[in-house]
């Protein structure tokens, strides 16, 4: 029997955050609404304000469940998660209709709420409006009138069920048949990921503080001597650093004339030459200043009007002369800021120049290059200031916010945001954790058993052995056959061509221009080596433009998996290259390596594991984390192994596909996520 099932719980509301899950203590299952696939539709009723529980509500529920061969759900993680911490029982099939509809899209991104695919599909029922109209007056989910209650779940069980049956035909089409593999596979991973959901990650809450009190005295040096810094380069002129078009005036010592003629004027892709001409006629120079306090206002940034009898107005109004900060800041003849030159079109924003963190690091290299120590180390600090900001309000403060009752951070891990199917997580997003083994925040977390221990399974090189194997290049599959230090080649080539770096530096070089990067805007030494990796790995570069005409010619890319990439407005441009060709060279690399060999890798691990008390607790990037049992480490250790033994049969197994590159899964093991030792 086909099920369709859909849960209405309530939700708590904290730290500004909708909390949706059952391990709010204050959260409760209102409803769940069954609908068979012959017509048998039902539902029970388990914590209402206007009605009593339904008799035998629990058993009635899981006499549908154990029926069921397949449930669908939209957004089945959520569901899923209600059922099993509601005590009901379920390991069958499911079909979930917004991930179905997510990689039939091909990476074209629309709506997947169950509203827009209803209007999408010109579904016979709509979804209703009931929900967000009540919750917008205030009400629980439990308050809400139960007939419309219960008439918008019903109306959410048949467009679910409905939309079900229009993506299962499509599936059944040549146009979306080899589609098929990939939405099983989809299917799948998502049980694998409630599960991970379910279980928990715990948090070390006396380490959380530490990490917090660490980077909140970092911020605080690091604005204490940015200040000095700016006080330096841009005189009095008081400059907000979290104000992009404010830090803009301190790097590139320009300020715009007109931001509406600034905006007509440039667009990205114009030529060097004009753009450099725009910024001379379009720009001026920012002087350093020094400040005195204003005669208009005598310092206090407010004058008192009075009125035509003499007698002062009520409230005092802001000083114009000083803009009410009480201080005329007067420009010298000295240049403000680093006086670093915007290179193209493509640094230009809205404010002026653009602020990214990946330009701020090619003009430090740039600063370096030029024995620039002061300019350096400004570009340095900027940089580091906006990663701890980030580590506080996302990790520390999103681990902070989430972590449950029960002592632990429950990872919500997505598969439906990304272009190429890769997880994306919430609350907080983990996948936006810094690559390499030294970010403070995984100390907090730690094993459930007081003696048990947190191992990372980690591939090596995934990407680009995906890429290698993509290609078929010749190179690159011998290199890594050999275990030939990739990055200690791309330092050496950057170093040789006059920039001395380090392999841990050379690391952010080294496989970008898989993803579209090229030598445009770095330095002179920078650039060397991109121009070298496409030279040496000749088979990569040929295969990307073979993907280009394959882009061209079908609208569409397909990797070996049967995954596909629409892109129906590319088009050839002047120089003979491709629109679209980051994402072009990127999303078969990525989706191949992360969206499939990773959520293989995951599937495998966690069944072999299901006999244990040792379990998966969280993925990131290409590793595999797992809360170690003190009894089965060698267990554990063992499974990857074993795994590792497997990686190519797997791949055979469920894609037909004779993966003729190595693949390891290198592991380490320690007392928390972050202090490990490599086991394998």
């Amino acid at each position: 029997m086909k099920l369709t099932l859909d849960i209405e719980n309530t939700v708590t509301q904290r730290n500004g955050k909708m909390h949706l899950d059952p391990f709010e203590p204050t959260n409760s299952l209102v409803m769940i609404g069954m609908l068979s696939d012959q017509g048998d539709e039902v539902i029970v009723t388990f914590d209402h304000s206007e009605v009593e529980p339904t008799t035998e509500g629990f058993g009635i529920v899981q006499s549908y469940l154990n029926k069921a061969t397949v449930l669908v759900c939209h957004n089945v993680a959520h569901d899923l998660l209600w059922l099993w911490e509601s005590g009901f029982k379920y390991d069958g099939a499911v079909f979930d209709t917004m991930l179905a509809e997510y990689v039939m899209q091909r990476g074209q991104k629309e709506p997947l709420s169950l509203e827009a695919c209803a209007e999408r599909y010109q579904l016979e029922t709509q979804k209703q409006d009931t929900l967000k109209e009540y919750f917008r007056k205030g009400y629980s989910t439990r308050d809400i009138p139960y007939a419309e209650l219960s008439e918008y779940l019903s109306a959410d069980l048949h467009a679910t069920q409905q939309l079900s049956d229009k993506l299962w035909n499509r599936l059944n089409t040549r146009e979306y048949a080899g589609l098929l593999d990939i939405v099983v596979l989809t299917n799948q991973v998502a049980i694998c990921l409630t599960k991970i959901y379910q279980r928990g990650f715990t948090i070390d809450k006396q380490a959380l503080k530490e990490v917090h009190r660490e980077f909140t005295e970092e911020r605080d040096a690091l604005l204490v001597d940015l200040e000095k810094q700016v006080k330096q380069l841009m005189g009095d002129t008081p400059i907000n650093l979290n104000s992009p078009e404010q830090l803009s005036w301190v790097i590139y010592s320009r300020k715009l004339r007109d931001k509406k003629e600034w905006a007509e004027m440039v667009h990205p892709y114009m030529r060097e030459s004009h753009f450099q001409d725009i910024v001379s006629s379009q720009t001026k120079y920012i002087y350093k200043t020094k400040a005195k306090q204003c005669s208009a206002c005598a310092g206090m940034g407010y004058i008192r009007k009075t009125k035509k009898d003499g007698t002062p107005y009520s409230k005092p109004n802001k000083c114009k002369e000083c803009d009410a900060s009480g201080y005329m800041f007067i420009p010298t003849q000295e240049i403000a800021g680093l006086k670093f030159n915007p290179p193209s079109a493509k640094w230009a924003s809205a404010n002026g120049f653009t602020t990214s963190k990946d330009n701020l690091s090619i003009l430090e290299n740039a600063a370096r290059t030029r024995n620039l120590p002061d300019a350096e180390l400004f570009l340095s600090k900027v940089r580091r200031l906006s990663a701890v900001e980030t580590y506080l309000s996302s990790f520390v403060d999103g681990i902070e916010t989430h972590t449950k009752p029960d002592g632990k951070l429950h990872v919500r891990l997505l598969q439906h945001r990304t272009a190429t199917g890769r997880f994306s997580g919430a609350d907080p997003n983990m996948q936006n954790m810094p690559r390499g083994g030294t970010f403070p925040v995984k100390k907090v977390f730690v094993s459930r058993w007081s003696d048990g221990e947190v191992l990372e399974a980690d591939f090596a090189q995934l990407e680009f052995r995906a890429a290698a194997f993509l290609s078929q290049d010749a190179v690159a599959i011998e290199e890594i056959k050999n275990g030939f230090d990739v990055h200690a080649y791309t330092a050496s080539v950057i170093s040789g061509a006059g920039q001395p770096t380090s392999r841990q530096e050379a690391k952010a070089h080294t496989f970008a221009p898989l993803y579209g990067a090229t030598g445009f805007g770095r330095t002179p030494s920078e650039a060397t080596y991109y121009k070298h990796f496409t030279e040496k790995y000749e088979g990569i570069s040929q295969w990307h433009d073979r993907l280009a005409t394959e882009a061209l010619t079908n609208r569409t890319i397909t990797t070996p998996s049967g995954r596909q990439f629409s892109f129906p407005d590319v088009a050839r441009k002047e120089n003979n290259g491709v629109t679209y060709f980051t994402q072009i060279k990127n999303y078969p690399v990525q989706s191949f390596a992360t969206a499939d060999i990773v959520p293989i890798a995951l599937l495998h691990i966690d069944a072999l594991l299901s006999d244990k008390q040792s379990c998966v607790v969280n993925t990131v990037h290409d590793s595999i984390v797992i809360d170690v049992h003190p009894d089965e480490k060698e267990q554990v250790i063992n499974v990857i192994k074993q795994t590792n033994d497997e990686l190519h049969n797997l791949i055979l197994m469920r894609w037909g596909v004779d993966f003729n590159v190595p693949l390891l899964l290198e592991a380490k093991i320690g007392k928390n996520w972050l202090d490990t030792y490599d086991v394998l």
